[in-house]
């Protein structure tokens, strides 16, 4: 009826006209997420670009994370017994000694000895030796600030034609590291010589011995020797056995196996560092690069590591020799 109201007919909210639409209340909590998840997402934009190009050394930062989180993950370095550090001295130099002449009481019987045949004395010659034919075939660049001893590990397998140089490789190389790991060779865990050696064996390439070293040079020499005894490459543990170099030739004044004092006045290189530049050691060169005798004096020094002692290596140059013929493992 006119006039009367309708029970049933919705009716206006207090303060809100007839037609008006109510506000909807404010939500500061949920504008706050939203900002809060577009500065993530921007923030994460970005740093994900920043390890990408490595800005501001964002990418090692990174990697030096995710190692340590592996750490975690894998456990305490097991304490187990792994491939030995061979001490090597050299021979001391001994005086000759002559017996005193006793008095003879009768004349010695005279026995004629036939002269033997002088052999010609070798000339003292320089010899320049370098094993890797294709020193690009057979590079790998680590892959990480910290794999540059499974980018090692994969050139020496490569070298012995066990697997060849890929990525691929070199990771699942990477992906081993706790199979091989042991507190003798590596306080910190991860990549030491020991585990190389048995890397080695596992992917073909056995008989790898670590040697230490009084000197550089008595390092060198053996290495070249080595190199010729097996045509395979050597592993140098340079710049105080943080870095992995492999050596595949030499230069010496003499051939080393026939003059026990020849010197060697550098090595042929494969630095997995390259073409990355060290803030410490500065740029890398290319695969196969003649490094003379001051850029191993420079890179090539003892074994000094911070994170504890190691009896056997302390202050010696580590070498890793192979003492099988290339070609001949597996």
């Amino acid at each position: 009826m006119p006039g009367t109201t309708n029970p049933l007919a919705p009716q206006p909210l207090p303060g809100i006209q007839p037609g008006e639409m109510p506000a909807r209340p404010r939500r500061p909590r949920r504008r706050a997420l939203r900002r809060a998840v577009a500065v993530a997402l921007a923030l994460g934009l970005v740093g994900s670009t920043a390890i990408w190009t490595d800005t501001l050394g964002a990418g090692d930062k990174w990697q030096r994370l995710l190692d340590r989180v592996d750490r975690f993950i894998a456990g305490p370095v097991p304490d187990r017994t792994s491939v030995p550090t061979i001490v090597v001295t050299p021979p001391p130099t001994v005086e000759p000694t002559v017996p005193p002449t006793a008095s003879p009481t009768r004349a010695p019987d005279v026995t004629v000895v036939p002269t033997p045949t002088v052999e010609p004395t070798p000339a003292r010659l320089p010899v320049d030796v370098e094993t890797a034919r294709d020193p690009n075939a057979v590079f790998a660049h680590e892959l990480t600030i910290t794999w540059c001893a499974p980018a090692g590990i994969t050139m020496v397998v490569a070298i012995h034609g066990q697997a060849n140089a890929t990525e691929e490789f070199q990771r699942e190389v990477a992906g081993r590291v706790h199979e091989f790991e042991s507190y003798d060779d590596s306080r910190n865990g991860g990549w030491g010589p020991s585990a190389m050696a048995e890397a080695f064996a596992a992917y073909g390439v056995p008989g790898y011995e670590i040697h230490a070293y009084e000197t550089g040079e008595e390092a060198l020499r053996a290495s070249a020797v080595a190199i010729e005894a097996t045509r395979a490459p050597v592993v140098l543990l340079a710049w105080r056995g943080a870095h992995t170099w492999v050596m595949t030739g030499f230069r010496a004044d003499a051939d080393p196996r026939i003059f026990p004092d020849a010197i060697v006045t550098g090595a042929y290189i494969l630095d997995p560092w390259y073409p990355s530049v060290s803030s410490i050691w500065g740029p890398s060169d290319p695969p196969g690069t003649f490094q003379d005798e001051a850029e191993m004096v420079r890179n090539f020094l003892p074994w000094k590591r911070p994170e504890g002692k190691y009896p056997d290596r302390d202050g010696r140059f580590i070498v890793m020799i192979p003492t099988i013929p290339l070609g001949t493992g597996g």
